[in-house]
């Protein structure tokens, strides 16, 4: 698969996932946090899904759209290994929704990644809540989930929070 079918592939299981927890987010309470904004599309996608929810996002540097760019007072800048901390200290385990898309193309890299960002976002998550992310995390009191209808296996990784 191209570089390109394979984005496209990611880009259309990540939609499909997060349309797909709509319905369940709804009748939850709590932010919803966008970790990693990259140019800004799935922030931009989670606003037109939630519109007025609270949604909080983490990036290292801002480079996205200016149209897709958070208010300052839902924007945690800076390395992941501080900034999701720093949010857990101030919101505490509230959110009703943490979708994660870190990572790169390095298998090792993003292995790893989840070894601290599972338990690292744990601190976020609400009873109840849903994780949707691009790697496997592992957290105990995580439940995987299954796919959506129509998205590949192990392209996207949904849990449920207990």
């Amino acid at each position: 698969m191209s570089r390109l079918n394979s984005f496209i592939a990611r880009m259309q299981a990540q939609r499909d996932c997060l349309n797909f927890l709509k319905p369940a987010i709804d009748k939850l309470s709590g932010p919803i946090f966008e970790v990693g904004l990259g140019n800004g599309r799935t922030y931009d996608h989670l606003r037109s899904l939630f519109p007025g929810r609270e949604i909080y996002v983490f990036e290292r540097q801002v480079a996205a759209h200016p149209d897709c760019i958070p208010p300052d007072d839902h924007l945690f800048l800076g390395d992941a290994h501080q900034s999701i901390p720093r949010a857990a200290q101030k919101l505490g385990a509230g959110a009703a929704l943490i979708h994660t898309d870190l990572g790169t193309g390095d298998h090792a890299a993003n292995t790893a990644i989840g070894q601290w960002l599972g338990p690292a976002l744990d601190q976020l998550a609400a009873p109840g809540c849903w994780v949707l992310a691009n790697q496997p995390l592992e957290v105990r009191r995580w439940q995987g989930q299954p796919d959506p209808p129509g998205v590949p296996k192990d392209r996207y990784f949904l849990y449920r929070v207990s």
